[in-house]
């Protein structure tokens, strides 16, 4: 039994933000029922290449992007535009616990299906409504994107190559990073709202944006410009207190070096063949290093390109120097740690035999989380779910085929 078995979840979301939400949810074991648009669907579906591979190798019409928060959930097509469709989502609200969309603000007013229409179906329904600015202020009805969330909530502008650096420039994500926690956030707000409802038997809605999120995980960064009006600046891949903490390169590729005391900056140097850097006056401390570090970096990028990434990696972890490699994909997957915590994880799909996916990184040792069913091929549960919840008999459900609802 899943930590949410008992839960109902009505996903109206489409592309991250939301699917990434309904999807930690369904890890953790609600029933999610994804709702979309007939013989369109999510449009991560059509994001590609690259795509799932068949059982004989060649590409799929599944996309790697829809893949990536999709797993878990049951796939139903229902245009929403019309009566019917409309009055089959009523109904499953009046079934579930917790709807979750990502319309723009007032979208969904027309059709009926706002918080406001829905509360006097399920007076205890929590509806999560995800948006690029949220519900109020001048922005509220602007499109959100994250990369362009991304530049406005901060996160640029302390992300890439610092400013002195020829041909810097600010810098997105590799990962929609504001997209992705949004839903993170929004898992933590529906499961706060269920915890309050099972114990006032309320229900709420609960306003998500793009740019709340974006700003509140500037963590640090926005606490130390209110903390000191200072505007914090970008310093690519350094620290402004600590020297050496960063990236260097290696004969092949790169690592990281944290040198968090004067301790390991010495070993860090004598493995290197360097020792006598420890004892110039400008390096024998973290602060002299921060003050010289124009002069010390360049030295050290010296010294690592002398030996291979492999070879750094084995010799500051036996000299006990916090360091790592900068892996691509094929070595992440590929190491020992990542394979022995089960992070590739492979499911039965209907029509491609294996999938891979990237596990859960939830670890529940009571109510684990648990692979039911690959991401859903488009409109896959739509018969399952109508008869199993509004127990319409095949007729019915044909008729609303044959009318383009379904």
């Amino acid at each position: 039994m899943g930590a949410l078995s008992h839960i109902r979840v009505l996903d109206l979301s489409r592309v991250l933000a939301g699917p990434w939400c309904t999807q930690n949810l369904a890890d953790l074991g609600a029933d999610v029922i994804k709702v979309e648009k007939p013989g369109v669907g999510d449009d991560t579906r059509h994001w590609g290449p690259p795509f799932a591979k068949d059982a004989q190798g060649k590409d799929s019409s599944e996309t790697a992007y829809f893949i990536a928060m999709n797993r878990n959930k049951r796939s139903i097509t229902v245009d929403i535009s019309t009566p019917e469709g409309q009055d089959i989502i009523r109904k499953l609200v009046a079934e579930s616990d917790v709807l979750i969309e990502n319309y723009k603000v007032s979208q969904l007013v027309k059709y009926g299906l706002d918080y406001a229409a829905l509360q006097k179906i399920k007076p205890d329904l929590i509806y999560c409504s995800i948006t690029g600015f949220g519900q109020t202020g001048p922005y509220a009805n602007r499109p959100g994107y994250d990369m362009i969330v991304e530049g406005m909530g901060g996160f640029m502008s302390v992300t890439g190559e610092a400013e002195n650096v020829p041909g810097a420039s600010p810098q997105k994500a590799g990962v929609p990073i504001a997209d992705i926690l949004t839903g993170m956030y929004a898992t933590n707000a529906i499961m706060a709202a269920l915890i309050y409802r099972d114990r006032t038997g309320e229900g709420q809605c609960i306003d998500m944006a793009l740019l709340d999120t974006q700003i509140a995980v500037m963590a640090n960064a926005a606490s130390a410009y209110l903390c000191s009006g200072e505007i914090p600046q970008r310093l690519g891949n350094t620290s402004a207190t600590i020297v050496p903490y960063q990236t260097f390169p290696t004969s092949d590729s790169w690592i990281i070096v944290a040198a968090g005391n004067n301790s390991q900056f010495k070993h860090f140097v004598t493995v290197g063949g360097q020792a006598q850097l420890a004892d110039d006056p400008r390096f024998h401390d973290n602060p002299e290093r921060v003050k010289h570090r124009d002069q010390l970096i360049p030295l050290l990028e010296a010294m690592t390109r002398h030996k291979t990434k492999a070879q750094w990696i084995d010799l500051l972890e036996e000299a006990k120097v916090p360091c790592g490699p900068i892996n691509n994909f094929k070595e992440v997957f590929e190491d020992p740690q990542v394979m022995a915590r089960g992070i590739e994880h492979t499911v039965p799909h209907p029509a491609l035999g294996q999938m891979k996916l990237v596990a859960s990184p939830m670890h529940l040792s009571k109510s684990p989380v648990q692979y039911k069913m690959p991401p859903p091929m488009l409109g896959q549960h739509t018969r399952e779910v109508l008869q199993e919840r509004l127990q319409l008999d095949t007729q019915a459900i044909e008729k609303l085929y044959d009318k383009g609802v379904l």
